[in-house]
C-alpha cells in the first residue's frame, strides 16, 4: 500500500495552483464576520481566483505570517449549510494555526480537521 499521508504530489500540486493564482483579500486580520459579529478573523483570508472567466474556478485560504507556501489543508463540514469546503493554509504558525481552527469550530454547526504538510518524502515518491 502506497503512503497518501503527506503526499509529496499532492503539495507539489497545490504549490503550483497558488502560485497560478492571484489572491484576492476579502477578509482582513482581526476584521468582524459580517453576518456572526462573535467571530473575529485571525488571519487574512479570501480565495484564489485561478480564471478571469470562471468564478467557480477559486479556492478559500488563510494567509498566516510566516511565508508563501501552502502548510495544511483544513476541511470543514457544516450541517447547517449543508456542504464540504477546503481551505488552505498559507505561510501559518502553529498559533495561527490554533486560532484558525478555534475561529472555525465555534459553532456546533461546523467541525473541522486539518492534514499539514509533511517535511518527509514518501519512500515511493524518490527516484533514483
Amino acid at each position: 500500500m502506497k503512503e497518501f499521508q503527506n503526499n509529496a504530489y499532492f503539495w507539489q500540486k497545490l504549490d503550483t495552483l497558488c502560485l497560478s493564482g492571484d489572491f484576492i483579500e476579502t477578509r482582513k486580520k482581526g476584521e468582524v464576520h459580517p453576518s456572526y459579529p462573535n467571530l473575529i478573523y485571525p488571519c487574512r483570508y479570501g480565495y484564489f481566483a485561478l480564471s478571469e472567466r470562471d468564478e467557480e474556478k477559486m479556492f478559500h485560504a488563510f494567509v498566516g505570517s510566516e511565508g508563501s507556501q501552502p502548510v495544511g489543508v483544513v476541511i470543514c463540514a457544516d450541517i447547517l449549510q449543508k456542504d464540504l469546503e477546503v481551505k488552505v493554509l498559507i505561510g501559518v504558525s502553529e498559533k495561527e494555526e490554533e486560532k484558525i481552527l478555534d475561529f472555525l469550530n465555534q459553532t456546533d454547526f461546523q467541525k473541522t480537521v486539518v492534514m499539514k504538510r509533511g517535511k518527509e518524502i514518501p519512500s515511493w515518491a524518490v527516484s533514483d
